[in-house]
């Protein structure tokens, strides 16, 4: 080939080369923008991926078939089902048959706390096989069980309790109607068991009604309307439901001075709540011991109304137990008083609803004080609140939202509302 043959052949082929280079220049610029577009985009992606995984409520670690946990979140070294790179010998247990039969497990577990080491804690641990190329993994889900379990053991126990304690009672009405069609005829003998018969009946019946009173309590049921309730009428009338048992036994009732504080409240309610600790404090009292009943502010909102006993006290081991349902600290004394076991968890329920708290101090051989705390009953507060949802009211009968969503007035003309928290700021 001559030089200038060749130098034609060359200015062709670069001339065909050439829409070429700059077509893969192009491509070459287009992928480098792609990619520079692409990773932040794929890193914001595993970000993300990375903090919902670590901040799941849900245990989760991906274990190697080695054992070896590749990764795992803090919710998982938490519930104790990760500790130190390796899973827990039970979890990993079963994972190796995950890893055997590609099958999903279930297995439930109860740990104790990392922090304490002694509150055991139940688990429901979800182990699934996974395969990620040529490599094989399983992951565990854990959940915290412990309040579903916590709840299912309190049903038992419930219905245990009820079970037994309605059994009672009516066995004991059965042999009583027994005895009394032995002899029919004799008057005194049908007076006697007559008289047992009723009592074993009127037991029962106050313990279904303690019964629905305490499911209502603890159920979705709004209380009543609630309205100012003075506290000095509550001692009222405790006292005078107790006043007859504490007179046969020498026990005198020692109320404090009358305040006129006022909490808002159910007043049947907060009768019987009080008036069944004043009752147990005369029952555990002995002959001629006194009984107070006393009340004063705390914190200057909060209302102490405080049943002192000096009676036989309560152990420390019971005194954790007592507000539980049908739990007697002394079961003979409680039978023969006709108590039901349930008037403590009343009283607890009551008070809860009331927006307040129960305590209780007590050394046996010396006492016990039953302390309930409510929220002091403020007639400025109250006036406003019933002044907003009476314009609420308004505004929703005109047709206009009184509130926005962030629980703002409507913004725009004056609405009944917008009024109302004109004049509160005014009077601050």
């Amino acid at each position: 080939m001559t030089p200038l043959i060749a130098f034609f052949l060359g200015i062709a082929v670069a001339a065909l080369a050439a829409p070429l280079l700059r077509r893969a220049l192009r491509w070459r610029e287009r992928n480098r923008e792609y990619t520079a577009e692409s990773e932040p985009q794929a890193s914001s992606i595993s970000q993300m991926y990375h903090l919902a995984i670590q901040g799941s409520p849900t245990g989760i670690a991906v274990m190697e078939r080695s054992g070896h946990v590749t990764l795992s979140n803090a919710r998982a070294h938490d519930m104790s089902v990760v500790h130190d790179g390796t899973v827990n010998p039970e979890v990993w247990a079963v994972a190796e048959e995950v890893f055997d039969d590609q099958e999903e497990h279930i297995l439930a577990l109860a740990l104790p706390q990392r922090a304490t080491g002694s509150r055991i804690r139940n688990v429901r641990a979800v182990i699934k096989p996974l395969t990620l190329t040529q490599n094989s993994y399983a992951v565990v889900y854990v959940t915290d069980e412990s309040e579903n379990v916590r709840m299912e053991n309190a049903r038992r126990d419930f219905v245990a309790n009820v079970s037994h304690e309605l059994k009672t009672p009516v066995g004991g009405m059965a042999l009583l109607a027994e005895a009394l069609m032995e002899d029919p005829t004799d008057a005194d003998m049908v007076t006697y068991f007559g008289a047992k018969l009723q009592k074993e009946a009127h037991r029962m019946g106050e313990m279904i009604t303690d019964l629905i009173s305490l499911s209502k309590l603890q159920g979705a049921e709004a209380l009543p309307d609630m309205s100012p309730v003075r506290v000095d009428e509550i001692i009222d009338d405790a006292i005078e439901r107790n006043h007859v048992g504490a007179e046969n036994r020498s026990i005198e009732l020692i109320r404090g001075e009358r305040t006129g504080l006022r909490v808002m409240g159910d007043r049947p309610l907060l009768t019987a709540a009080v008036s069944n600790l004043v009752s147990n404090a005369v029952n555990y009292s002995p002959d001629g011991k006194p009984v107070s009943i006393t009340q004063k502010v705390v914190r200057g909102n909060v209302l102490y109304l405080r049943v002192t006993d000096r009676g036989i006290g309560i152990a420390p081991e019971d005194q954790k137990r007592v507000f539980e349902r049908f739990y007697r600290v002394d079961k003979a004394r409680s039978r023969s008083t006709g108590g039901t076991g349930l008037g403590l968890a009343i009283v607890k329920h009551v008070v809860a609803n009331h927006g307040g708290n129960i305590k209780l101090w007590s050394r046996p051989g010396t006492g016990s004080t039953f302390t309930i705390e409510l929220p002091i009953f403020d007639p400025e507060q109250a006036a406003e609140r019933a002044e907003l949802e009476r314009a609420a009211a308004e505004s929703e009968a005109a047709g206009e939202p009184a509130v926005t969503a962030k629980g703002q007035p409507k913004s725009g003309t004056n609405t009944p509302v917008r009024n109302v928290m004109r004049r509160v700021k005014a009077n601050k």
